[in-house]
């Protein structure tokens, strides 16, 4: 798994660590206008940016952010690749629904795809490698994807 062995001669693949190595680490652009796709709905909000007026496509309802928190800790903001909850008010939970993705009202509202880039790995037996086809989760399901090209 870290280096090759003499008894493993028949193996030609790569080492699990060279195959770790070789994964990129995904780029953080904050520069780029809020999407923040909701993982999960509480009834129970927990303490973006405080005062940011957000809509959740799709249905398109629009709040504002009252609060934002990680790990029971106030925040000013949220960044790119950050796990946080927020509380917004004057909502009923009910109409929001795990997959939905907030944005920023003011700044480049979300819409759909007619494409996007992702990194896609699959580990098979023998060796880790791009993946070929795979699945993606939306607000409305599932979806298999299997027509893709590599930048």
């Amino acid at each position: 798994m870290i280096e090759r062995l003499t008894n493993l001669d028949w193996y030609k693949g790569t080492t699990l660590l060279d195959a770790l190595d070789q994964v990129l680490e995904p780029k953080h652009p904050s520069h780029k206008p809020l999407k923040l796709l909701l993982q999960d709905v509480y009834k129970i909000g927990s303490p973006i940016k405080p005062n940011m007026v957000v809509t959740f496509g799709p249905s398109w309802l629009t709040t504002e952010v009252k609060s934002i928190e990680m790990h029971n800790e106030a925040l000013l903001e949220a960044l790119p690749s950050d796990n946080v909850g927020f509380n917004v008010m004057n909502f009923v939970v009910k109409d929001l629904k795990r997959g939905y993705v907030a944005s920023d009202s003011k700044n480049d509202l979300v819409k759909k795809a007619a494409n996007f880039t992702s990194q896609a790995l699959k580990g098979v037996r023998d060796k880790v490698q791009l993946a070929t086809k795979f699945g993606v989760s939306f607000a409305g399901g599932k979806l298999d994807i299997s027509s893709w090209k590599i930048k």
